[in-house]
């Protein structure tokens, strides 16, 4: 399979991005007819960002999983599509070829129908990284019906509020997950999550850990039972047949909540056409992909990274992908270069923090391990630092692979500002330059466009590309608010960053009340809602400060009412109350307990003080004479722990 539009020169690059932002209708009208359509597109843009409303290959009727799978089966059937590493090194591996993909998803999309699954339902998936958990995405879009996967570290309370945003009917889960050394109870934390829900019909329960779960009557099946009848109805005489469902271009493909700036999460809506066509673009491009390249990108597909980049942008480029199960560091810290010299991987896509964390180990686990298969490196989630670059550089890529450092969102659906691996230049810690179709700006806080080199500000785009967030899943208002009236006539991502004389972006951080966490977006307001149901605590406030290995770590501030005693304990009860809220990925690192916050007499705290004595700026808080109780912020930062 030749990659018709994939960039190879610079020359090239510069090119297609001044055809992309002058005339984006020809330029993603070529991409797009690569692809697979019933029915083929009446406009391929119409958008203004004041509703906002968004609409790319308007009118066009496709599926998406004909591009992922279905087109490739003449050519590459016996390929694999999917590599399985399980969480036990010891235990098989699984290969799935594209003919035997297309079985499976076949198979569950007839599961999903034979209990009562319809186009524009919503499926919540709660799963392990097991190969069904791909099975069970690519079955909903067959169908039609719009998936919403749940990272596998929430809460009972997290998932419950989930599935009411999303009126979910329908949820597959596993019985359990293998996370490193420890087992996590899927199943039992879905029962919990569906105490007092009156909406969900059905819970289809994969086996995996083989964990004891409870199977209510009339609402739980067996994931076994249903695929066995349901091979019977889509198979004969060795031939699969199950037609997929005609969708439209603009029809929801998917939902997946993101953190925001106030307690409650966002249902980020993709839709099937421009997310299918920018993430094969994007893969394509960004990892220099060839045809036989093993990618292995180490996300769990909770997140969109896994969504993009473990599924959808490799699967649609006919692409090989490593799927895995467990830890870095489990049961050793030289997993990663295990698995790469077990398969002879050629793309490694991972985080900042699990490179920080590795490098934490030191060399030993590297010793005897060949890498020499590595063509190319990728982070993602946060900005990397200079010093995790370099030892990626150095002993990961023998200072022979180039690295993309990847800047996107969960809203943007994938890559917007990287590097193309060994086309366009790198610099390290700078995301570098913007993908074809993407338009940044920099603006000031009074939304003036900072032109030029050596300037920072926040960073916009002025115009859409074809997988930018279409909605929030229930109140468009809420999408409209904010990202696109902060700065008008702009989506204003809430980051930070600065462009150097050579037009190369830096990303600096959140600029809003967001968390950047082990390359996991949290609120802060949805942290401290979590903290202040705990019994004794008055109020609270959360902000981020470095942090070695995740880059950022949670800070909070606590006031408590009566007396903690042990503040040792009452710090792990408040830790277990946001835990049993949210998941144990947004527990605070240091909890320090106060007298008072510091707010203005009109009771806004300002977290700008409080950044700063997390961070150890003691003595540099700049004016505090505005505040209610200026006297409050020594007693503070005399209390840093």
């Amino acid at each position: 399979m030749e990659y018709k539009h994939q960039i190879k020169t610079l020359e090239q690059y510069n090119e297609a991005y001044k055809e992309s932002i002058e005339n984006p209708d020809s330029f993603w009208a070529q991409i797009a007819e690569t692809f697979t359509w019933r029915k083929k597109w009446d406009s391929v843009l119409n958008w203004n960002f004041t509703e906002p409303k968004i609409e790319w290959f308007s009118g066009g009727k496709l599926n998406i999983t004909e591009n992922c799978i279905d087109r490739h089966l003449e050519t590459m059937g016996n390929k694999p599509a999917i590599i399985w590493e399980p969480n036990n090194p010891d235990e098989r591996t699984r290969v799935v070829t594209y003919s035997r993909l297309h079985k499976r998803v076949c198979q569950f999309a007839q599961v999903l129908k034979n209990n009562g699954v319809k186009k524009g339902d919503r499926v919540c998936i709660y799963m392990g990284m097991v190969p069904e958990l791909a099975y069970a995405v690519l079955g909903c879009a067959r169908i039609g019906a719009i998936h919403s996967v749940i990272f596998g570290g929430f809460s009972a309370q997290s998932i419950a509020d989930r599935l009411v945003d999303a009126a979910a009917e329908y949820i597959v889960t596993c019985d359990g997950a293998y996370r490193g050394g420890k087992d996590i109870p899927l199943k039992d934390v879905i029962d919990d999550a569906l105490i007092g829900n009156k909406t969900v019909k059905r819970v289809i329960v994969y086996t995996r850990t083989r964990t004891p779960v409870s199977m209510i009557k009339g609402r739980d099946v067996w994931w076994e039972d249903e695929m066995e009848y349901a091979e019977t109805q889509v198979e004969k005489d060795n031939v699969v047949t199950m037609p997929a469902t005609e969708m439209d271009a603009e029809d929801p493909l998917f939902i997946l909540y993101t953190s925001g700036s106030t307690g409650k999460p966002k249902g980020v809506v993709h839709t099937c056409a421009g997310y299918m066509v920018w993430t094969y673009y994007t893969f394509i491009n960004t990892f220099n992909y060839n045809q036989g390249d093993i990618h292995f990108c180490t996300a769990d597909i909770g997140w969109i990274t896994g969504h993009s980049y473990i599924l959808y942008g490799p699967l649609s480029a006919g692409a090989t992908s490593v799927l895995f199960e467990g830890i870095p560091t489990w049961p050793n810290a030289g997993r990663f270069w295990d698995i790469i010299e077990k398969y002879k991987i050629n793309i490694l896509y991972t985080a900042p923090t699990a490179i920080r964390s590795l490098m934490g180990f030191g060399l030993e686990p590297l010793e005897g391990k060949n890498l020499d298969s590595l063509k190319i490196l990728g982070t993602v989630g946060e900005p990397i630092n200079e010093e995790a670059w370099h030892w990626y550089d150095e002993h990961i890529g023998k200072k022979r692979c180039p690295i993309v450092d990847t800047w996107w969102q969960t809203e943007t659906g994938g890559i917007l500002i990287t590097n193309l691996a060994g086309v366009t230049p790198a610099k390290p810690t700078y995301a570098t330059l913007p993908m074809p179709g993407v338009d940044p700006v920099l603006v000031d806080e009074n939304g003036q466009i900072l032109e030029g080199g050596n300037v920072s500000g926040n960073l916009c785009i002025r115009s859409p590309w074809p997988s930018i967030i279409r909605t929030t899943w229930g109140d468009h208002e809420r999408c409209r608010t904010t990202y696109f009236t902060t700065y008008p006539n702009l989506y204003f991502t809430g980051d930070g960053a600065l462009r150097d004389e050579n037009g190369f972006y830096r990303i600096t951080g959140r600029v809003d009340d967001v968390l950047n966490v082990s390359g996991h977006r949290i609120g802060t307001a949805e942290v401290e809602n979590a903290i202040n149901m705990h019994a004794g605590v008055v109020e609270s406030a959360v902000v981020a400060y470095p942090h070695d290995i995740k880059g950022q770590g949670i800070y909070a501030y606590v006031i408590f009412n009566g007396k903690h005693g042990d503040a040792e304990q009452t710090r792990k009860d408040i830790n277990a109350t946001v835990s049993r809220i949210i998941g144990a990925i947004a527990r605070p690192d240091k909890i320090q307990f106060v007298p008072g916050l510091p707010k203005t007499r009109s009771g806004k705290i300002m977290r700008r003080i409080l950044r700063k004595i997390a961070e150890g700026e003691t003595s540099n808080l700049g004016d505090t004479t505005t505040l209610l109780d200026p006297g409050v912020v020594d007693e503070i930062a005399a209390g840093k722990i």
